[in-house]
């Protein structure tokens, strides 16, 4: 198959095909892509015995570098867990700032709190300290609980080390620590706006009673708790050291004698290792853990990771498939034809494929290996800035087929309607925010 439209076609397939299996069949992620890999390849006429190598080195080309990331970053979340960590961030700032800002607090704790944990993990984590406050302050559980689930779903999908947000970056060459930088500078005004301000609006209109057994039973001691700044200091480590070596890359010359420790410190893994063992002081052997407890905590981190990685991996086969058939060469010639600003056709794809499939994480994958290959017709642009924009387009429109939508909807106690006006619609708030984040950040960096 060689021409044009016969090509795009396939891609439509490829997408209509992953949509309902999600959808419809209810295939797994992770099967649906590798399914769809064989479904390109077979329709674009690719050599069968050249298949499965593509997919095999797109998966590896992938997981080489994430499975690392994703395996130390997990410890860092569990270890906020079990040490009381989170609880102590969102009291200290809600003793800041005044229970009636609590949901700006808990914007900020999400943010934070979200940077090594998964949006699920994130939520549950958190969703305790969201009903204590409701009670203790008489404001809503949507007043104070999204602004805390926007954040995390912003961070989950625009700033590294999370596992989607890391990906895409390393698929698009970016540059870790500018990634880090601009997810920060583009997702904070999301999260603000897409959270205590457009819950605020919504404060008065949805008042709900806490189900009981969702209350928190008694309030954590202090002294149980780590120090605030310790605790800050820990779960910030890794985006420091590699913020840093940007920083450093940026104001010395290449060739300087230190350069060479500059690049191995700053490196994403050796970053997450060293924030690993801080955190095993700091949060475990601090904390009264032992070594053993340790060392169990360790091993419950990685057995709910392991889909996650299958789907990422899944999702760089799907871009090699894409590539190597030739698809991504007809994709690049329609898209580029379009004149579309770059970072505006990277958020759309993005959206397109989170308000069809449902997961973010498959969006982002799906969506880079789709506008990759138009990327060299733009020398001069940041792939820093294009990863953003497709973590920002992949906040976007969390619906019915979202699991996160699902969980939030129960935990809140909203109907489905409801939830269209609150979550989805904050949602949406926050992508376009990051979207206008983007396209300022390309004019003035």
């Amino acid at each position: 198959m060689g021409t044009s439209a016969s090509l795009l076609l396939v891609l439509f397939a490829a997408i209509v095909l992953i949509v309902f299996l999600i959808m419809k069949v209810r295939l797994h992620a992770f099967i649906t892509l590798i399914v769809s890999c064989f479904f390109v390849g077979i329709a674009t006429g690719m050599p069968l015995a050249k298949i499965g190598g593509s997919i095999e080195a797109g998966m590896a080309s992938t997981l080489g570098f994430l499975a690392t990331i994703l395996g130390l970053g997990t410890i860092l979340g569990k270890m906020l867990e079990v040490s009381g960590g989170a609880e102590r961030l969102a009291r200290t700032m809600i003793e800041a700032m005044g229970k009636q800002k609590a949901g700006w607090a808990m914007m900020f704790v999400g943010f934070i709190a979200g940077i090594p944990v998964f949006f699920q993990v994130g939520f549950v984590l958190l969703i305790p300290l969201v009903f204590s406050l409701a009670i203790e302050t008489g404001l809503s559980v949507v007043a104070i609980g999204i602004p805390m689930a926007v954040s995390l779903i912003t961070v989950h999908c625009i700033l590294p080390p999370h596992p989607a947000a890391m990906a895409i970056a390393a698929s698009l060459k970016a540059d870790i620590g500018k990634t880090i930088m601009y997810g920060i500078i583009v997702g904070l005004p999301a999260a603000i706006i897409a959270g205590p301000l457009w819950a605020n609006l919504l404060d008065k209109k949805f008042k709900f009673q806490l189900p009981e057994h969702l209350k928190k039973a008694e309030r954590t001691l202090d002294e149980k708790l780590p120090k605030f700044g310790i605790t800050l200091f820990t779960i910030l480590l890794p985006l420091l050291i590699m913020v840093s070596k940007t920083i450093i890359d940026m104001t010395f010359p290449k060739d300087a004698s230190f350069m060479p420790f500059v690049a191995f410190i700053g490196n994403p893994i050796t970053a997450l290792l060293i924030s690993t063992f801080v955190a095993y002081y700091t949060l475990g052997l601090a904390r009264g853990f032992g070594m053993g407890q340790i060392l169990s905590f360790t091993d419950q981190c990685f057995g709910p990771v392991a889909g996650i990685l299958l789907v990422i991996g899944a999702g760089g086969a799907f871009n090699k498939v894409l590539i190597d058939s030739g698809l991504g060469t007809e994709i690049a010639k329609v898209l580029t034809a379009l004149s579309l600003n770059p970072i505006v056709m990277a958020w759309l794809v993005a959206v397109v494929m989170r308000f069809s499939v449902g997961s973010a994480t498959v969006a982002m994958m799906t969506a880079v290996g789709i506008v990759m290959p138009v990327l060299s017709a733009y020398p001069g642009l940041d792939p820093a800035i294009i990863a953003v924009a497709v973590g920002a387009g992949a906040i976007s429109f969390s619906h019915v087929n979202d699991s996160g939508f699902w969980i939030v909807k129960e935990f809140f106690g909203l109907s489905v309607t409801d939830m269209f006006k609150t979550y989805t619609a904050a949602t949406c708030i926050a992508s376009v925010v990051a979207l206008i984040g983007s396209l300022i950040l390309s004019k003035v960096m």
